[in-house]
């Protein structure tokens, strides 16, 4: 006979503050990679762009956050 499987623990809804929580982790992520393209960069490996496709990506996630933000009422 087969084991019986156990139902997927339920889905939560994301509240302000895991919603800041992970994008707090994101933009360390971010910035840790920045800064291992700049130590690759000094390498002579790399030049600028990739700081700047860094960078590009936390702004864009610091607007996608801020949109979020602001648009939370109507969301429902």
């Amino acid at each position: 006979m087969t084991d019986p499987v156990a139902p997927p623990p339920p889905e939560e809804e994301e509240n302000e503050v895991l919603r800041a929580a992970r994008e707090r982790q994101q933009q360390r992520e971010a910035a840790e990679a920045a800064q291992a393209a700049d130590a690759e960069a000094a390498k002579g490996k790399r030049g600028w762009k990739t700081a700047a496709a860094a960078g590009l990506g936390i702004g864009s996630a610091a607007v996608i956050a801020a949109l979020l933000y602001a648009n939370r009422g109507k969301i429902k």
